[in-house]
């Protein structure tokens, strides 16, 4: 059991890494084809790439994680809170089925 979750902990941090290092390239490779051609801006390094993601990262999702959609969750989490178990056993059966799968 603890060679199985150390090795998912060790594949969640390859992955971690690898996305990083993935998102770096592609904004360094975007940056460096369309933003001196079209703004005569300098081309970017890796490391200013990376810092540039994480700055945009910062700057429209913030640390939460959860962007709109968190904020979406949010919401749709206190309105439940505030349903009657009526209005929410309605809710279910009439959105029940449309989120599982059908067996044949």
């Amino acid at each position: 059991m603890k060679r199985f979750r150390a090795r998912k902990i060790a594949g969640i941090i390859f992955l971690v890494i690898a996305g990083v290092i993935g998102f770096g390239i592609l904004v360094m490779l975007l940056w460096n084809a369309l933003m001196p051609e079209i703004f005569h801006l300098p081309s970017i390094t890796f490391w200013q790439a990376l810092g540039l993601f994480l700055l945009a990262k910062i700057l429209f999702s913030g640390f939460r994680g959860g962007g709109p959609r968190g904020r979406m969750k949010d919401r749709l989490r206190e309105k439940w809170m505030t349903m009657t178990p009526e209005v929410r056993e309605k809710f279910r059966q009439d959105w029940g089925g449309r989120c599982r799968a059908e067996k044949p």
